[in-house]
């Protein structure tokens, strides 16, 4: 579903009207009163977490937006430390010193100049662009793609492309596409991680990435919060929610994913899925291979960055094992809250709320 196709306000209103599955009009109305009475702001969150259907009672277990991007990541992360996470490049020079692993780049620009492995070169037209990339590909045969992304912005799927081998031949518009939006800023150009089969069973057409976010205490101990994993639910080469992807929650104790996948109101309207609408694989009970991995090496990470104490981690898995895709200091924790059930019952976000006195 496209941005022009989304349902409207006024089509959402109707069609939780309509839906079986809600409260009785008075309790919604009851319970959105008395959550804007606690925040003293419109809750929004009542309808984008799905509060609104019968089988949720601990409605108050979940925060508003507002509540947990100002009001709580500004407070833990300095803003002298966030430039490494926020900068594609920087993330990479830091990780890899610590033997992180991480997607590889073979090529980054600024404008019209581009740094491949230790040569500078001018590119000084879409011909030569078309060329440079030619190049990489001979340089790594088994590569059938290369990803390119924004160094800065590239954040819910956009300023990010992939790039076949094959059309560099058979598709000049796509590559004139992105070497126009290339030379006008800063881009990295990484390999193309094969994800594990098993996730491919989800969607294959794009890479199912976890968002795993870590809470570094004042004693300076890590704690993961909650995990969830992210698709595209067509053949989108990215999975953000907000270019029309699903999340499904994942069980941290069993690697296993919930019964339920959401994308949102706009897209889906009041429906919930149970398994995916292209491949048709069940989300529950699913186990996501190397998950006591991921969870390593999100620790690991957070523990080298003490200067951001609340981070959101993307973290892909290959054949071979998780790659730490890039850290978020301004992430949406709001998925993170939905998809854990209410971060006021997660013991880890409870010390969060404890440190500013909170509860």
């Amino acid at each position: 579903m496209t941005k022009s196709n989304e349902r409207t306000k006024l089509d959402l209103f109707v069609e939780i009207l309509k839906d079986p599955d809600r409260k009785p009009l008075l309790r919604m109305i009851y319970e959105t009163f008395y959550l804007f009475l606690i925040y003293k702001e419109v809750p929004v969150h009542y309808f984008s977490r799905y509060l609104f259907k019968k089988d949720v009672s601990n409605i108050r277990d979940y925060l508003p937006n507002k509540f947990l991007g100002e009001k709580l990541i500004h407070l833990f992360n300095d803003n002298r430390v966030k430039e490494v996470l926020d900068n594609k490049l920087y993330f990479d020079l830091f990780y890899r010193q610590f033997n992180v692993n991480l997607p590889k780049i073979v090529m980054y620009n600024h404008r019209k100049i581009f740094i491949a492995g230790d040569k500078t070169l001018e590119v000084k037209n879409s011909h030569d662009f078309k060329f440079l990339l030619g190049t990489v590909f001979k340089l790594n045969p088994q590569w059938e793609s290369i990803m390119v992304k924004k160094t800065y912005a590239s954040s819910s799927g956009k300023n990010i492309y992939k790039l076949f081998l094959y059309q560099l031949e058979s598709n000049p518009e796509i590559v004139n596409e992105i070497y126009s939006e290339v030379i006008k800023s800063e881009f990295l150009f990484q390999e193309t991680i094969r994800q594990h089969p098993d996730l491919e069973k989800l969607n294959p057409a794009c890479l199912n990435s976890i968002r795993i976010d870590t809470f570094t205490d004042i004693d300076g101990e890590v704690g993961i919060m909650s995990a969830y994993l992210r698709m595209s639910m067509n053949n989108n080469h990215v999975d953000n929610i907000s270019s029309g992807g699903c999340l499904v929650g994942i069980v941290l104790q069993t690697g296993r994913l919930k019964k339920f996948g959401y994308s949102t109101l706009q897209r889906l309207g009041v429906k919930i899925l149970t398994e995916h609408p292209v491949t048709k694989t069940v989300f529950e009970n699913f186990s996501i291979p190397f998950f006591p991995q991921v969870q390593s090496l999100v620790l690991n990470a957070a523990s080298l960055m003490p200067g951001l104490r609340l981070v959101g981690w993307d973290v892909a898995i290959s054949e071979s094992g998780p790659v730490l895709i890039e850290g978020n200091s301004d992430y949406a924790m709001s998925g993170n809250d939905f998809s854990y059930g209410g971060y006021l019952s997660n013991p880890t976000f409870r010390k969060v709320l404890n440190e500013i006195n909170y509860l």
